[in-house]
């Protein structure tokens, strides 16, 4: 789907902010040298300047303008900004905030997701197993399906919280199964193991599904050192998804 004005306007700002051609506590551009820059009204660049806002991006004052904040105070649960730096590139305190944080969420989920988990929520978690050994022996996307495997365990924790936080962390795991899906033969190595935690959530084993989840955390944390530590410029990760609403 084509995005509105609105949207691809905002899309380029934020682009803008996260790639550091604004600069923490630089200054935008006034409103007519943005209008004339992007091709659209100033009802089009004040929209996008209030989402900017909101996201945690830029600050807005009659004295000072509108100047670019500093990366503690961006949103890191909102979708958008997630894509945006996933397109201007990924950096090592992105991606260890990242594991940091799954280490953190992740088992405790899956502790309530083996002692919660419905017949319903282990079929669809299956069903999201059974399409990455899909891709892996037939192709495909298997980050798809890597993503519903792990959005389906924040589910079963039937923690409402859990559960909203899963659909924030969305864009975040994406990020990093898309980084893992590029290291030789990572996916393939790492099915057994989502095979184990699904294996101990269908057993109700709480302590046993969160060892077997810390294993799976445990090597993705292997494999991002192990790109951190080549010093190479770190990879744009396209595909990632953003709003489309249509024009």
């Amino acid at each position: 789907m084509v995005k509105n004005v609105h949207g691809h306007t905002l899309d380029l700002l934020g682009q803008a902010i996260l790639s550091g051609r604004y600069a923490v506590g630089a200054s935008l551009p006034p409103e007519p040298v943005l209008c004339e820059e992007l091709g659209v009204s100033r009802t089009v660049v004040r929209e996008a300047i209030k989402s900017l806002v909101a996201k945690g991006l830029i600050s807005t004052g009659p004295k000072v303008g509108t100047r670019v904040l500093t990366d503690e105070q961006w949103n890191w649960f909102d979708p958008d900004v997630i894509t945006w730096q996933a397109q201007a590139g990924l950096t090592p305190q992105f991606l260890r905030d990242l594991q940091e944080l799954r280490a953190v969420v992740e088992p405790a989920a899956v502790r309530m997701a083996a002692e919660k988990a419905t017949a319903a929520d282990i079929a669809e978690m299956e069903d999201a197993y059974q399409g990455m050994k899909y891709a892996i022996e037939n192709g495909g996307d298997y980050v798809v399906h890597d993503l519903r495997f792990h959005q389906g365990l924040l589910t079963a924790s039937h923690n409402r919280m859990l559960v909203q936080m899963g659909k924030a962390l969305g864009a975040l795991l994406r990020t990093s199964f898309e980084l893992s899906t590029r290291i030789k033969d990572g996916p393939r190595s790492s099915l057994p193991l989502h095979r184990a935690v699904l294996d101990a959530v269908i057993a109700h084993s709480p302590a046993k599904a969160e060892r077997a989840l810390m294993v799976l955390i445990n090597g993705a944390n292997d494999d991002i050192e192990r790109v951190l530590s080549t010093r190479r410029k770190l990879p744009r990760v396209s595909g990632m998804p953003t709003r489309s609403s249509k024009v």
